[in-house]
């Protein structure tokens, strides 16, 4: 059999790269209701951090998991969450979901200068 298996609009179809889009997607829609400063956040989903320089490395520290990167002149805050880091630490789709939603949650706090619970009040709850 030659072809997809499914056809494009069907979920089956949806690389793990969409699927973690969506992830991302579905976190930020969830804050917004609670935090309106998040509509002037930029969202990025990169595939694994990078090193800023030569001598630019995590030494002994764990591979991280988002960055937040303050607004400067000509572009507003960011918000980046890795995607093959998270993927390696959760198991499952629902763990990898709700792994999505700390690590964005943990980000725009650390944007807006807030607490995780301040942004996503049920922040550490494992939902």
């Amino acid at each position: 059999m030659r072809g997809p298996v499914a056809p494009p609009q069907v979920p089956l179809s949806a690389s793990r790269a969409q699927v973690f889009d969506d992830f991302v997607r579905d976190a930020v829609e969830r804050l917004e209701r609670h935090v309106p400063q998040i509509a002037d956040i930029d969202f990025v989903v990169q595939e694994v951090p990078r090193l800023q320089g030569p001598g630019d490395d995590w030494q002994d520290e764990a591979v991280p998991l988002g960055a937040a990167l303050e607004a400067r002149k000509g572009r507003p805050a960011q918000v980046v969450v890795y995607r093959r880091p998270v993927e390696i630490r959760a198991k499952g789709r629902d763990e990898r979901a709700l792994l999505v939603h700390e690590v964005v949650v943990e980000q725009v706090a650390d944007v807006l200068g807030l607490t995780p619970e301040a942004v996503d009040p049920r922040y550490g709850e494992g939902e």
